[in-house]
């Protein structure tokens, strides 16, 4: 998880795109998405697939594994499968997974799995529970970052090993994941320790530092050290390493009169990168990764210059994005998040979105977290484990890259799809529903709607799928609840992988934003072509 930064008193400082409708026979035509063939490498600052095509991750973390439960969270809340369809349709293309040491002991045991909604995982270890996972999201053409997030499952560490947890035991377990998954190119790479940050005050501090030289603590030194020895055992991997929160590797100390270092959030600051990089054996699989937080997460003093927001790309130029920008490494953002409840974090949000950019040469993210149960984030998904915040799905949906495979892609995550139905699709037995249209936000040149659609009729739609029309010069931004799609003055939403049939008397809400005037609201709203009241 992410936590605060540690100089206290530092004073500076697709559209859910896809080729095909899911439960339709249709005909499509989009921008390729998906993460590439074969294994990845990095091209100055741009990750490259096997044949040498530009990728882009776009992802989610989906915690659990660093914990006592020691396998994903929410699997005693619905089937594994089903997640996993609905992040890929939601345009997620790459997963982080944390992990503690806890979890790869011989006699580890995963806890919390429900028997009756994924009995196949019961019984089984963490790691099997993980390569089943694995297997599943590669056949969805999704990729795999795991993230060595904990040295015991009891919580994170400033430095990279513990009493328990000694560098060669680190080492060593990296060393036997690289050549568990060394044929399996779904799993990209080790994030090597999540959060290596500052402990102490200084002049004393004790914590990770970057290019301080001591072997205990320079963190620069220690991602050298696991990056060759992982590379010797798997030379097809990314190695991620990630920054400090104070170069220093010590806390700010408020009450001497020394000036205090720029810090920034745990993982955060790769100030110090550019003039001491991590030098591996294949320079090609090094890639730079970075955490963001927002206001609410903890209250840093850049929230509260007046130039507020526009003075966040300098914050991140320095810490992190220079790497990006001069060309000397790929960026990660492997962690990044918010409830949202406070308006100035949706504002942070979107501003760090546009500063990451869109398209294949955009920087790579993974967004925390797809769980509900993050305290201080909350998840993509409700505390259902299934209901998607419609808020921050819609800010994150324009940079999506979907999962669809393949070795190519022409850099943007919006497509354009036209979907014909055939003969086959099932009609509303009764043609009986209801529809509310609600435009619940609108800025100039655009808005963001929700549309309910109830079914009256005697018996479930399956699949389903709901058209609307909107006005002449409307176009569509991004979806979701469904899979969202625009030809000509029509939006199509067909039912996503999870919920394909809608049940007699059963609502859907549709979301989506759209470029254009607000007024007139969308109109003629019918299930399956049934017009609704």
């Amino acid at each position: 998880m992410r936590r605060l930064w540690a100089a206290v008193a530092a004073s500076s400082m697709a559209l859910v795109g896809a080729v095909a409708v899911i439960g339709l026979n249709s005909t499509a035509s989009a921008a390729t998405g998906g993460t590439g063939t074969g294994y990845l490498s990095t091209q100055g600052a741009q990750l490259i697939d096997a044949t040498g095509t530009k990728v882009r991750l776009t992802g989610l973390n989906w915690f659990g594994m660093e914990t006592d439960n020691k396998t994903f969270h929410g699997l005693w809340a619905r089937p594994w499968k089903d997640t996993l369809d609905q992040m890929a349709s939601l345009g997620y293309n790459t997963i982080r997974v944390p992990f503690s040491e806890d979890a790869l002991k011989p006699g580890a045991q995963a806890n919390s799995v429900d028997g009756y909604s994924n009995a196949d995982l019961v019984g089984l270890t963490p790691l099997q529970i993980l390569d089943k996972v694995i297997d599943y999201a590669g056949s969805k053409g999704m990729r795999i970052l795991l993230d060595r997030h904990r040295p015991t499952s009891a919580g994170q560490s400033a430095l990279w090993y513990v009493p328990a947890t000694p560098e060669a035991t680190w080492i060593s377990n990296w060393q036997m994941l690289a050549r568990h998954y060394a044929n399996n190119p779904t799993v990209i790479g080790a994030d090597l320790h999540n959060e290596p940050h500052a402990d102490g005050t200084d002049p004393n501090g004790t914590g990770a530092c970057w290019g301080c030289g001591d072997v205990n603590r320079d963190w620069r030194l220690a991602a050298e050290r696991a990056g060759n020895a992982i590379l010797d055992a798997n030379p097809n991997w990314l190695i991620v390493v990630e920054g400090v929160s104070c170069t220093s590797g010590g806390n700010a100390n408020a009450w001497d009169n020394i000036p205090d270092e720029p810090c920034g959030w745990w993982g955060g600051n790769l100030s110090k990168a550019g003039e001491f990089p991590v030098r591996l054996s294949k320079p090609n699989k090094l890639v730079y990764s970075a955490h963001e937080y927002a206001n609410s997460v903890y209250h840093q003093t850049w929230f509260d210059d007046p130039n507020f927001p526009n003075n966040l790309p300098g914050i991140w130029d320095k810490f992190w994005g220079y790497l990006q920008k001069q060309n000397v490494a790929p960026v990660l953002l492997g962690e990044f998040g918010s409830t949202l409840q406070n308006p100035q974090d949706a504002v942070w949000l979107q501003k760090l979105m546009e500063y990451m950019g869109t398209g294949v040469t955009g920087m790579n993210f993974t967004y925390w977290s797809w769980n509900p149960n993050s305290g201080d984030t909350g998840g993509i998904v409700g505390d259902d484990w299934k209901t998607v915040n419609q808020q921050k799905q819609s800010i994150l949906q324009p940079y999506l890259i979907p999962p669809v495979g393949g070795g190519t892609n022409t850099g943007s995550p919006s497509v354009s799809v036209s979907v014909s139905r055939s003969a086959s699709q099932s009609p509303n037995p009764t043609g009986g529903c209801t529809a509310t249209v609600k435009i619940d936000n609108a800025w100039q040149g655009g808005f963001q709607a929700s549309v309910t659609v109830k079914n009256t009729g005697t018996a479930a739609v399956n699949p389903w799928a709901a058209t609307l029309t909107v006005p002449s010069g409307v176009t569509l931004q991004s979806g979701w609840n469904a899979t969202v799609t625009q030809s000509g003055t029509t939006f199509t939403a067909a039912a996503p992988t999870w919920a394909p049939s809608l049940a007699a008397g059963a609502s859907v809400t549709i979301g989506f934003t759209a470029n254009g005037p607000s007024s007139p609201a969308p109109s003629g709203v019918k299930l399956n072509g049934a017009a609704c009241a």
